[in-house]
């Protein structure tokens, strides 16, 4: 049975990652930033994927990469979860890296992307939908819409009938779309066929590309963890130092139930959030159903602590200069990101040969 506790060696990634964040990318900082072109913080990826070796966690250490799992990987979405950070980190180094390295055996141009992906000095980005779940046959249209990070990337791997092609950013229109999470920006991704180098042919690609979806659910769902984490000691927080008749507004009976609600519901997000990273780490059998898990119930906590940190912060709450705002847009767009709850639900429901819910 795997040790799905944290080790020491995560919990340091965790401590450097938080504090690099806590410096670089407050919450106050996003504020300022997300009514401009660009929500993303100056330098901050450079830091975190090239500097940490944050990118390069899922890449083998002959490409370049740090060697590590999604295990470490999940710890890395967990902190950027709790600050709601504008970064392409699980657009690129987990879902396109993940599409890369079911190639990179017999793909020289996938192996050489990832070295370029590992050491930060590339961000790929993978044109499907936000909302593309791993059960879905890929999109081979030549315009693809809501695609997640667009703007950021250096490249594009695009799925077409005859296989997946690496689309250098430039020869591709990417029109930037107003989202509703302002820290993940969308695009519509146009490509002319004939552009860009092909990775693979049609049936590799449509697997490497379920692959990289399948990690970026798993994953999500630990994005998701500590964002609901966040939620939680804010609120805890919040309710202890705010009084009404003299007392805490914590200490009323009734929002203690509903934090300790939170509590237990943030805990079986870890278990689960956990449990899908620790599938894909060790590649088990196991690990699609594991995923749908993770995601179907990580998705509906993350949105429900973000609306109770709304909603017990009062009126504070409801301000443009308060956080709270930023964590419930972000965990309203993973709900539906790389499949919806139903969706997931679906694949339960497929995996263990039971009726789909009604």
């Amino acid at each position: 049975m795997s040790d799905l506790l944290y080790s020491e060696t995560e919990d340091d990634l965790r401590a450097a990652v938080r504090s690099l964040l806590a410096d670089r990318a407050g919450h106050q900082e996003l504020l300022g930033r997300i009514e401009t072109d660009s929500p993303y913080v100056p330098g901050l990826w450079k830091a975190l994927a090239g500097d940490m070796g944050a990118a390069g966690l899922l890449v083998p250490e002959k490409l370049g990469g740090q060697g590590a799992s999604h295990r470490e990987a999940a710890v890395v979405l967990e902190e950027l979860g709790r600050a709601v950070t504008p970064a392409p980190y699980l657009t690129s180094a987990v879902v396109a890296t993940e599409t890369l390295l079911a190639l990179a055996g017999d793909s020289a141009p996938a192996a050489e992307l990832l070295s370029a992906l590992a050491t930060g000095r590339s961000v790929a980005v993978l044109a499907v939908p936000l909302t593309a779940s791993p059960s879905a046959e890929p999109s081979t249209a030549a315009t693809v819409t809501g695609v997640a990070d667009a703007v950021a990337a250096d490249v594009l791997l695009v799925s077409r009938t005859d296989g997946l092609y690496a689309v250098p950013a430039g020869e591709a229109a990417v029109e930037p779309q107003t989202p509703l999470d302002l820290t993940r920006p969308l695009a519509r991704v146009t490509t002319e066929t004939g552009t860009g180098s092909r990775l693979a042919g049609p049936d590799e690609a449509r697997a490497a590309v379920r692959r990289g979806l399948l990690a970026g659910a798993g994953l999500l769902a630990s994005e998701q963890l500590g964002l609901a984490e966040w939620c939680l000691e804010e609120t805890v927080r919040h309710t202890r130092e705010r009084h009404q008749f003299n007392r805490p507004v914590g200490s009323f009976q009734a929002l203690k139930h509903r934090m300790a609600q939170l509590w237990l519901d943030a805990v079986g997000a870890r278990a689960v959030a956990r449990a899908a990273a620790d599938a894909l780490a060790t590649d088990s059998p196991d690990a699609p159903l594991t995923v749908a898990v993770a995601q179907a119930y990580c998705s509906k906590v993350a949105v429900r602590a973000a609306e109770e940190c709304v909603q017990l912060h009062g009126g504070i709450g409801m301000t443009w200069e308060h956080p709270a705002h930023l964590a419930l847009k972000r965990a309203k767009s993973d709900q539906l990101a790389l499949g919806s709850a139903g969706r997931h639900q679906d694949t339960i429901a497929a995996l263990v040969d039971l009726p789909a819910p009604a």
